[in-house]
Order: C-alpha cells, then structure tokens, then sequence
C-alpha cells in the first residue's frame, strides 16, 4: 500500500518518523487557502483538509492513500493564518500575549473512502514583553507557521501549559493520526511500535 503524505511541511514528516512511519512519497497540495466569507475555524480546517487530499489523490497512482492536513490557530473565531511579514507576526504574538487560544488540526485520509479526525488544543500563551517579541521576531521562526510561533522552537519559553496534543500544535495530532492510518488499514499497529 502506498502512503503519500500532502504536506509541505518539515514538521509533519518529522512526526511521522517519530512514530516510525515514512510516507512512500511526499506530493504538497496546491489548493487556495483563502478563509471562505464568515467561516470559522474548525470548518475552514476541516475543509482545507478534505480539499488537500482529494487535490493529492487526484494525480495519485491507483490504491494510494494520500495523508494531508491543515492547522489552525484560533483566537476565538479568528482565524490566524501564516503571517505575510515581520509585522503581522509581531501582530500575532501581541494578540496571543496573555492569553488562551485554540490550535485546530484536521486530518483526511483520502483512499478508496474518506476518512477525518479533527483534533483541538487550547494553548496558553503567557504576557510577552516587547523585548520578547521583537526578539522571536528578530529568529525568524514565525515564518511559515500559523499564528506566527512554533511551540517546538523558541516560542516554548512563552507557553506555561497546554491542554490537550502537544504534536497537535507542532502540526499533525500523531495519536490520532496513527490510529487513522490503521483503521483504515493502511498501517498495524505493531508497524508503530
């Protein structure tokens, strides 16, 4: 069975390799990413997610399984995408300063059905400084990551807890994701071990 994995991103193919799973081919999508008019979060993640694989799958070989998904940080029902630039980042990281927000992974396996798990994390973010904010800044770890940090990065030292999947708000909710991959068969559990 051929696994491809949808995702362009480092972080997911790491996670997938500390649960000793390596995708036979890696195949980014090409969707557009643009929030639909007044949709909110989960949605939009789960949308984004069933919309990245089906886009995958469709230049697929016959019987592949295609793993794609989509992270989300929310800050009520806005959506905090990638920022464009150092001051959308800094825009970001003020917002999140003190207080909770949400971090919303939907996962699709495309095959010959479709399968979704959608995973939520509220993460605590504590009262940045400016110092601390132009300093992440100034790392140029906010690149490429939704809400502008990664919790795997500097951005740890400013999160004094979380609730729920730590790999959810590194960018794929790993649990789930392995128990989808089995259900669907595309992986035993013993595979992972």
């Amino acid at each position: 069975m051929r696994l491809i994995l949808g995702s362009a991103s480092p972080r997911r193919l790491e996670l997938l390799a500390q649960a000793g799973i390596t995708p036979d081919a890696v195949h980014p999508a090409d969707i557009d990413e643009t929030p639909a008019k007044g949709e909110l979060p989960r949605p939009y993640a789960e949308r984004l997610a069933r919309e990245k694989a089906a886009a995958v799958q469709a230049g697929a070989a016959d019987g592949s399984f295609v793993l794609c998904a989509d992270t989300v940080v929310a800050l009520g029902r806005r959506i905090m995408g990638k920022p464009r630039d150092e001051a959308e980042a800094a825009q970001f990281l003020y917002l999140l300063s003190g207080r909770r927000h949400r971090v919303i992974t939907a996962v699709a396996l495309a095959g010959p059905r479709l399968w979704t798990r959608t995973v939520e994390t509220t993460v605590q973010v504590k009262r940045l400084s400016d110092a601390e904010v132009s300093a992440y800044i100034r790392s140029g770890e906010w690149r490429g990551k939704a809400g502008g940090y990664g919790i795997q990065g500097r951005a740890q030292a400013f999160i004094p807890a979380i609730n729920g999947s730590y790999s959810n708000v590194v960018g794929l909710p790993l649990c789930e994701t392995v128990n989808l991959l089995a259900g669907a068969g595309v992986l035993r559990m013993e595979e992972t071990a």
